[in-house]
């Protein structure tokens, strides 16, 4: 692990960004710290090409101390609008490089030590994917869940452009990214706390208000249910689902954080702002 210390910093945190979109490219171009100690969470969906990637993530990582990365879905893709055709994992560790190259942190580093306000706090970034295991009511298997999607007409793109080679299927992939996941965070030292980064929520429960219930199939995996508990988390960081907002779970913060696109944003009560303050906690936040 590596450690940073910053006694004014705030760790605060964003996702979705999706800055394909001009709108939202101009949100992130005005994104700044409010101090020189401050760390960025950016919790997947940058976009969908390289260029743009790279754009955003450079851009964010001269200006705050350090970034941490975690890929979403769209990054995953192999979309045809980008020249760089790579496909699942090594398309994978094609941005796992471009943000060494950047000095953003990915889930492939050693997690950092947070020692500013509310620290110290390992913040763990991770790349986890679905397994179709948060199923829609009614149905027991995947393939139930999958049939009953194609039949209501609401199936994530992630079918036709997130390819996982070579594993034989994205919840092949999954698996054994928790697999390797739970056993470096099992080897953090005792006592601990930690911030869990990852696109998709490590619990369910964030899904229960999807407007189309049968999404959560491409949200998670039930393998992560307790992770929440075990891993001393202060905070669980994602987004992915357009609805930034916090919850809870067993006292436990889950904080949504994306921007989301701008047909989505301009339509809610207040402008977006600035990426959101994980640590340190606001008063009302802090765990039960």
């Amino acid at each position: 692990m590596t450690g940073t210390a910053g006694g004014t910093g705030r760790l605060l945190a964003v996702s979705d960004l999706h800055v394909g979109y001009d709108d939202n490219r101009a949100l992130v171009e005005r994104m700044m710290p409010a101090t020189d100690d401050d760390w960025l969470i950016v919790a997947g969906d940058v976009a969908e090409t390289v260029a743009d990637i790279r754009w955003a993530l450079q851009l964010l990582a001269g200006r705050f101390r350090k970034v941490l990365w975690v890929p979403g879905n769209h990054e995953l893709w192999t979309h045809p609008r980008d020249t760089v055709t790579l496909r699942g994992v090594a398309r994978y560790e094609y941005l796992v490089a471009l943000c060494r190259d950047l000095g953003v942190v990915t889930p492939e580093d050693p997690y950092p030590v947070w020692e500013g306000p509310g620290g110290p706090v390992a913040v763990a970034p991770l790349f986890l994917l679905y397994d179709y295991t948060f199923l829609p009511e009614g149905c027991a298997t995947e393939e139930e869940g999958l049939a009953h999607a194609h039949r209501t007409g609401v199936v994530c793109t992630d079918e036709f452009l997130l390819h996982p080679d070579p594993y034989p299927s994205r919840a092949a992939w999954c698996r054994a990214r928790v697999a390797e996941t739970e056993r470096r965070l099992a080897a953090l030292p005792d006592g601990l706390p930690t911030v869990l980064v990852n696109h998709y929520p490590l619990h369910r429960h964030p899904t229960d208000i999807l407007r189309y219930p049968q999404f959560a199939l491409w949200c998670g995996t039930r393998l992560t249910d307790d992770w929440h508990r075990r891993f001393r988390v202060a905070a669980m960081v994602y987004g992915h689902l357009h609805i930034p907002r916090s919850t809870r779970q067993d006292g436990v913060r889950f904080e949504e954080v994306s921007l989301g696109y701008p047909r989505e944003w301009r339509k809610r009560p207040q402008p977006p702002g600035g990426p959101r303050r994980i640590l340190p906690a606001e008063d009302g936040d802090r765990a039960a």
